[in-house]
């Protein structure tokens, strides 16, 4: 029957598809922590749309919202115009948000997804230092458009652009060589006048290296990384665009370690529904665009922004933050318990609700036998880091620990069938 349903897919769609040919079968309906598919099969969504859908599949809360907004004709193309959508967006991120963080960031709206965000901040950067290289972390995934997959550091994604990516130098991240001080070894690049390397306009992380293999950067990593930026008169860059929005346990990444970046990336999540929606926010001295000279068409999307704002209450209202660690050391203690009773070789790492458990010592293709056993008995996630030896465990902020428990002995139970 799934094979019936899926051939107009498979005749006429593109051979760039990817996670569906890992769930094949058509879902047609989705609510909370739960898709269904079009014979009636449930499934607990580990895979949380990449990270997009924090607040869960069809919120009623924020449904009502866009319901309503639909019924009243309210404006949904508007470029860059002033509408109420975004002023009431605006208003209550940096009144509520922002502010109440100590944050103090202008915004901006670029074209709506995580790629667009950072192709804007690296621009900025740039004209801002008037310098053109940017110094990434290897492990990285920060987009697949040019100035961003240059950031980018997968050999499949950075051989897809079929050109020459530049103006990046690619650094060690500090969990790859534990014994080498990373920020130190960046210090002596910025210093050595033997490192053929010039000052960058900015260093972009992730402080949670998400597509890299769920690597959780520590504190005094972060505090060193941005004195570092700071002495050196470099702009600090985080993207925030998956492991932001409260999927950490505080809505920004970047809150436990007591930084200020100067420019901070988000996308995904933000959009409150899985609506296409991206910021770029940046310390206000550094607004020094010209009216136009970055823009899209879709920047601002005004369906995203009543979303989006929904989003943003129930995030405070139902105190999400509290609620996402709290999952977390469920996560992590039933996690490091099972996985160790079945091999002394599985290593979990996470933080939050994003949970990576590493199979590296296992054959290749582990990890993807163990995606097809959990899928067949009702569980979906996906793989990360090198050569896909991570499984990477995303559950929407929202979930109720019965679904939790559900999808965590679904996921032990595949991985007893396939490596216990």
């Amino acid at each position: 029957m799934r094979e019936m349903n899926i051939k107009p897919f498979e005749q006429y769609e593109s051979e760039v598809r990817s996670y569906c040919r890992k769930y094949p079968t058509v879902f047609v309906k989705a609510k909370g922590s739960t898709m269904i598919d079009e014979e009636g099969k449930e499934y607990i969504d580990f895979f949380c749309g990449a990270g997009a859908l924090n607040y869960g599949h069809n919120n009623d809360f924020i449904k009502e919202r866009l319901i309503k907004y639909l019924m009243d004709d309210g404006i949904i193309h508007a470029m860059d115009m002033h509408t109420q959508p975004k002023r009431e967006f605006i208003t209550y991120f940096e009144e509520e948000v922002l502010k109440k963080r100590g944050l103090d960031y202008k915004i901006m709206f670029p074209a709506p997804t995580g790629t667009n965000a950072v192709e804007a901040a690296l621009k900025l950067a740039r004209k801002v230092k008037k310098r053109q290289t940017v110094f990434a972390l290897m492990g990285a995934f920060h987009g697949m458009t040019l100035g961003a997959l240059a950031l980018t550091t997968d050999s499949c994604s950075r051989n897809g652009g079929g050109v020459q990516l530049d103006n990046v130098i690619h650094v060690p991240a500090p969990y790859m060589f534990p014994e080498l001080d990373t920020i130190k070894y960046i210090e002596t690049l910025l210093t050595d006048d033997h490192s053929a390397t010039g000052l960058p306009a900015a260093i972009i992380i992730e402080t949670v290296q998400s597509e890299g293999g769920i690597h959780v950067f520590e504190v005094d990593w972060l505090k060193r990384l941005r004195a570092l930026c700071d002495k050196y008169d470099i702009l600090l860059i985080v993207d925030d665009v998956q492991v932001g929005c409260s999927r950490t346990g505080t809505f920004f990444s970047f809150e436990r370690a007591g930084i200020v970046p100067d420019i901070v990336c988000l996308s995904k999540s933000i959009g409150g529904y899985g609506m296409p929606f991206a910021l770029t926010l940046f310390k206000p001295e550094l607004d020094i665009w010209t009216p136009g000279e970055h823009n899209g068409t879709f920047r601002g999307y005004q369906l995203s922004m009543i979303a989006a704002k929904a989003g943003l209450e129930i995030m405070l209202n139902e105190h999400v933050e509290d609620k996402t660690r709290e999952k977390g050391e469920i996560c992590k203690k039933f996690l490091e318990a099972e996985m160790a009773k079945i091999s002394d070789k599985i290593q979990v790492r996470g933080i939050g609700l994003i949970w990576g458990i590493d199979f590296g010592e296992f054959p290749e293709g582990t990890v993807k036998k163990i995606i097809h056993e959990a899928f067949e008995h009702g569980l979906i996630f996906e793989a990360a880091g090198r050569n896909d030896t991570v499984a990477k465990l995303i559950p929407q902020l929202m979930i109720t620990e019965e679904d939790l428990m559900k999808g965590l002995n679904i996921f032990r139970d595949a991985v007893k069938a396939i490596v216990g």
